[in-house]
């Protein structure tokens, strides 16, 4: 509030950290976030090797969750947080995975939530990337061909079309209003639900 900035994380296990990408904050103050390489500069070569998904405990400890994903980014909380939603910005595995999150906060064996293969052989601009969960638990998802909206299960229920990369979504206003970035534009879409928290 007093416009200071604190460092939360820089490093894991003393290497720098990739390029800290997107977070979540759980609501008992611990902090997910992704680690893939995008913000690097070309010459500049990862200290860590991997690119991660971590957890910053409120008391500061920092856990690697995973170094499995190849490009992880998006990065979401389930409603009742007991899941973690992380999408792979990666063109030769676009897909968004599912993790069931343990009572220390670390997390279970990761699955394919959705795969968008298909999309990305069909053509269709962009790759997963940011995220946001609505009251009822769906996922809306950017990716390839626009916004995704899928069920807790997995299952796609519509799809926004915005004809360019999409990088990110948020709900506003009184949470039934749904803004994208969509590469050089933001857009404002009214939905029938409201944003987890509204």
């Amino acid at each position: 509030k007093d416009g200071k900035k604190t460092v939360l994380a820089d490093n894991y296990m003393g290497k720098k950290l990739n390029s800290p990408n997107d977070l979540v904050y759980h609501s008992n103050g611990d902090l997910y976030f992704t680690d893939p390489p995008y913000g690097m500069a070309k010459e500049e070569k990862s200290e860590l090797g991997f690119q991660g998904v971590y957890l910053r405990k409120k008391g500061g400890k920092l856990i690697l969750l995973t170094k499995d994903m190849t490009r992880p980014n998006g990065i979401e909380l389930s409603p009742d947080e007991k899941t973690l939603y992380v999408a792979n910005s990666d063109p030769a595995q676009p897909i968004w995975n599912s993790f069931p999150i343990k009572s220390d906060g670390t997390l279970g064996d990761g699955k394919v939530f959705v795969d968008g293969m298909k999309w990305v052989k069909a053509g269709r601009p962009g790759l997963p990337d940011g995220m946001k969960v609505d009251a009822q638990g769906n996922l809306w998802a950017t990716g390839p061909g626009g916004v995704w909206v899928f069920t807790p299960a997995g299952e796609v229920i519509g799809n926004i079309d915005t004809g360019t990369n999409t990088a990110n979504v948020a709900f506003g206003d009184d949470g039934s209003t749904l803004y994208i970035a969509a590469n050089h534009d933001i857009c404002r879409v009214k939905t029938t639900t409201k944003g987890n928290g509204f």
